[in-house]
Formats: C-alpha cells, structure tokens, sequence
C-alpha cells in the first residue's frame, strides 16, 4: 500500500478488493456500484482535504466585498427605478429577518440569542434600519463613485480612531500615515462634489462621512463586547422586522407591488441575501480561516469593485476625480490596515 495513505483509506482500499475476490475475470470488466461508490467516496474526501484553507479564506473575503459592493449598486439602480430609501430598507432586512428569526427564537428570545436586549437594540441603532435609510438616501444627492468610495473609507478612519481613543490600542506612524492619506483621497472626491454638483452634492458626501463613522462605532462595539458578526445580524435583522408593519401602514407596500415582481426580486436578492447575510457570513469565515489581521484588507475592495460594477451594470462611468480619489484611498488603506 502507498505509505502516504491512512489507515482509514488503506481499509477502504483492502475492502474494495475484497469485493473482487470471489467474482470472476469477466465480472471485474464490469465493477459492481458499491466499488464505483467506494472509489468515488475516497476521491471525493482525499480532495476535501487538499483544499487550502488561504484559498478558501481569500475567495470568501473577495466574494464577501463583490456582494457588498452589488448591493450598493443595486441601491444606485432601485432609486433610479423608482423605489424609495425606505422601500430598499425593507428588501435590506425583511428576508433576512424572517430567515433567522427561528433561529434567534430557538436560541432564546429572552437573551436575545445570548447578547441581550440592551445591547441587540443599541447594535440594531446603529447597524440596522437607520444606518441603511441614511445610506440609500445619500445616494439621491451624490453618484454611485463617492458613496462606494466614502463610506468603506470612513469605516476604516473611524474604526482607527475609536480603537486609538476607546479601546487603548496604540497607533502606529504607518497607520497615521495611512489615516491621513485617506483623508487626502476623500478632499479629492469631496471637491468634485463641491464644483460639479454643488451644496446638495456636498451635503450627499457628508451623509456618507456620518454613516461610515456610524457603522465604525458599530464594529467597535462588536468588538469591545466580542460579538460575532453572524449573531449580531441574525439578532438585527429580526429586530428590524419591526420596520415592515410601518412600511405597509405608509403605504410602501403598495408601492414596491407597483414596480413589478423582477425589481422586487432583484432588490430582494441584492439586498435581503447578497449584501446581508451572505456577505456578512463570507467575510467571517475569511476571518476565521485567514485571521482578522489578514482579512481585514478585503473591505478595501469595495470601492473599486462599486465603480467597476456601477460602470458595468449601470453605465455610470467613474470620472477622473473619482479614480484619482479612489487610488489614494486605496494606498490609504494599505498604511492603515499595516500591523506595524
């Protein structure tokens, strides 16, 4: 036997023959299904097991910022087609929150799924419906390029600041450097904002500088009370389900019935899968195979994946101010997510 195999594969192996033992030449050019099953088992597991854990761990962090990255863009496309901030809210956690309310329940309604009423509502403030609202309702003012680019960009400035200022970590020059360059790139987007489009274009950047400080305050709390990123949106997303009986008495309901099945389902998968859970459990499984040091770069991809896909799939084609922007907020967030 090949003295790289394990005891369990060499078993499977002897087992298999011994199969062929008692049949006859002519039988054995004709294997019996449960030979093919045995040999298709161990391929299969054998596989399993060369997979890497790095490649799985990257694929699931580029994957998790192409889905956040298309949810934004979905939000550019459903305001154009005619859904409000608050109708795209709704797609944002009605799915989810009927997906994992039976698992928050079985989990214990009265812990909230182990992280308590106090702070599952201070966390749903903060990460849930409002967060959402504000940022769909800065896209009616700005274009695609400067929400996808501020508000990742504030995320990561805010989150430096309130580790440095909250929770005592030291910051280092190479992280500075990096905040400070951010800084730079986002006067460039802002400056666009302020010649092209004018006071309410600067008013849309603004909104997106206080959303992305919104959501840094939401992680830095995950991270003081160390809470995972899955529980806490399953626990947000049911939560949040408290929005729809609202929506309906307001009439968005009705609205979003008005827009026809197709936008409806396209916002629902952008929005209630791609952008919320599925991203969320992508990025925290890169987390958990790569290490948080590691896949803390894979939210930088967001902004140039927004321009990409709002480009792509939305014709909106990023000017020179953006990408000159985009490019200085990316070395930005190499500095600032250095661990020296």
């Amino acid at each position: 036997m090949n003295k790289h195999m394990t005891p369990a594969e060499i078993e499977l192996v002897q087992q298999s023959f011994a199969r062929l033992a008692p049949i006859s030449d002519t039988a054995v050019l004709q294997p019996s299904k449960a030979l093919i099953h045995d040999v298709a088992n161990y391929s299969f597991r054998r596989s399993s097991r060369q997979l890497n854990p790095t490649a799985v761990g990257i694929f699931c962090g580029i994957a998790a910022s192409l889905f956040w990255a298309a949810g934004l863009a979905g939000v550019r496309h459903g305001l154009a087609v005619g859904f409000s901030p608050i109708d795209l809210t709704v797609h944002r956690f009605l799915w989810s929150g009927l997906a994992f309310l039976p698992l928050v329940a079985g989990a214990g309604i009265r812990e909230l799924n182990g992280i308590g009423w106090r702070r599952g509502i201070l966390l749903a403030v903060l990460g849930g419906p409002g967060f959402a609202l504000i940022s769909y309702a800065g896209f009616l003012l700005v274009p695609l390029g400067h929400g996808g680019v501020i508000q990742p960009s504030c995320v990561t400035l805010g989150g430096l600041l309130l580790a440095t200022f909250w929770l005592g970590e030291k910051i280092t020059p190479r992280r500075t450097s990096g905040a400070l360059i951010i800084v730079c790139g986002l006067l460039v987007i802002a400056a666009e904002a302020a010649v092209t489009i004018g006071i309410h274009g600067v008013a849309g950047d603004l909104i997106f500088v206080l959303n992305g400080t919104i959501f840094a305050t939401f992680a830095t709390l995950l991270r003081l009370w160390r809470i995972s990123a899955m529980p806490a949106a399953m626990v947000i997303s049911v939560l949040s389900l408290s929005l729809v009986p609202t929506d309906w008495v307001l009439g968005g309901i009705g609205h979003m019935i008005t827009l026809g099945w197709r936008e409806n389902l396209l916002q629902a998968v952008l929005q209630g899968v791609l952008s919320g859970a599925a991203a969320i459990y992508l990025f925290a499984k890169s987390v958990h195979l790569l290490g948080s040091g590691r896949a803390s770069v894979f939210p930088s991809l967001i902004p140039p994946f927004v321009l990409l896909i709002g480009w792509l799939a939305l014709g909106e084609m990023p000017t020179v101010l953006q990408l000159t922007g985009l490019i200085t907020v990316l070395l930005g967030f190499r500095l600032a997510q250095s661990s020296r």
